[in-house]
């Protein structure tokens, strides 16, 4: 079965998470993905990050999958030679170097348009390639400081939080993704290829707009709510039985469900409730009507919870910790926590693909071993040899 982007080609030069993440999203879909690495060593999140002697680690194999990979020593002339044969013949190069890397190696946007000017040339960087931050490094944290989320996160009376979900890197990844599906579908209109450029800070902006919103409301800058969603009640976390440090539900109750809400908990007399009656009621004896509700979730599960209110029509949510998620049936059921087996590793956990296409379901393939798929590569798409592949090999250019 054809996938929705079998026969699109993309270069994968990237490393760490933002541009790996969006790589693997391609591959998902159906791409050719080949992940360009440096002969010795590779994508160094093969090994900074190991948590097995013998095996590349899992930070690198969940974000590699559906990859081909092609080794090039890019500092040589032979390399250079062949990486541009390689990008004549691809649709899509995707980088996140540092600011001006690939320019000084003379293989910047302006140099490989002119080797395949269908070219989709994608970059992803901390601040961008233009603004007054262009020049600086970001990771994550960063982002997410300077994107102004840390400071909508958390309780008020601590300090600004960082996220933990990847909002600035998978987040980044996911905008650079719908980016280059875009730059496909105007080249088919005019033949021509384009930059197609994502900064982590702008990512995290787009994901906080919400709180930029409320920022122009009001005419100060959003305070940290903790857990408590606008002025709804129930609206917050709420301890469950036995009382883990995750043994949490999230629950939000809207006004309308408010009758249901209270049959649901066994406590309808609490539905024409003086103080609890209206929505500006229950906010102003918030306190009051959250002690109730903690009473009732902190005698079940978190998850006995989540039923009885899910049967209800009352939005909620078991607090699932890590180990929760990986094991949850209903993930799995949808072919989101997968099992990968590895040739170094054997068997491991990963997250599937998010989007769900009807008539072309995406498939997980294992990540590629350093250099894997080298001689193949440059077979079909430079026409080199076995022989000619073991000389480069030698001389370290591949």
């Amino acid at each position: 079965m054809n996938q929705a982007l079998s026969g699109i080609r993309v270069i994968d030069m990237t490393h760490n998470q933002a541009g790996p993440a969006c790589a693997q999203i391609l591959g998902f879909l159906g791409a050719d993905v080949i992940k360009l690495e440096e002969p010795k060593g590779g994508d160094v999140a093969r090994t900074n990050m190991r948590d097995k002697p013998d095996s590349d680690s899992l930070f690198f194999l969940i974000l590699n999958a559906n990859k081909r990979s092609l080794t090039l020593n890019l500092k040589t002339d032979e390399g250079k030679a062949l990486f541009k044969k390689v990008i004549a013949q691809s649709d899509v190069l995707l980088e996140n170097f540092g600011p001006g890397a690939l320019d000084r190696l003379g293989l910047g946007y302006d140099a490989l348009r002119t080797v395949n000017p269908r070219l989709i040339y994608a970059t992803i960087k901390g601040f961008g390639t233009y603004g007054p931050y262009s020049g600086f490094k970001s990771f994550e944290p960063i982002a997410q400081a300077m994107g102004g989320a840390m400071s909508v996160t958390g309780f008020p009376e601590n300090p600004p939080t960082y996220v933990y979900p990847a909002i600035g890197d998978s987040g980044t990844g996911m905008h650079m993704a719908i980016g280059i599906l875009a730059a496909l579908q105007q080249r088919h209109a005019t033949g021509q290829g384009q930059h197609v450029e994502v900064s982590m800070q702008d990512a995290v902006v787009n994901l906080i707009r919400v709180s930029l919103r409320d920022h122009q409301r009001t005419g100060r800058p959003m305070p940290r709510n903790g857990n408590q969603l606008g002025r709804t009640v129930p609206g917050t976390t709420y301890p469950c039985a036995p009382g883990g440090p995750n043994d949490y539900v999230y629950i939000f109750a809207q006004p309308q469900m408010w009758r249901a809400f209270t049959g649901a908990i066994g406590q309808p007399e609490l539905t024409d409730d003086p103080r609890f009656k209206t929505p500006d009621g229950r906010w102003e004896n918030r306190e009051a009507l959250n002690a109730i509700v903690a009473d009732w979730t902190g005698q079940r599960g978190k998850h006995e919870v989540m039923r009885i209110l899910g049967e209800a029509g009352v939005p909620s949510g078991a607090c699932q910790d890590t180990g929760e998620v990986l094991a949850d049936p209903h993930l799995r059921a949808r072919d989101m926590i997968v099992d990968v087996e590895y040739p170094t590793r054997g068997t491991y956990q990963t997250v599937g693909c998010p989007i769900k296409l009807s008539e072309s379901p995406a498939e997980v393939r294992r990540p590629p071993l350093l250099g894997e798929h080298t001689t193949e590569v440059l077979a079909a798409l430079c026409g080199v040899g076995a022989d000619e592949v073991t000389r480069l090999r030698e001389q370290g250019v591949v």
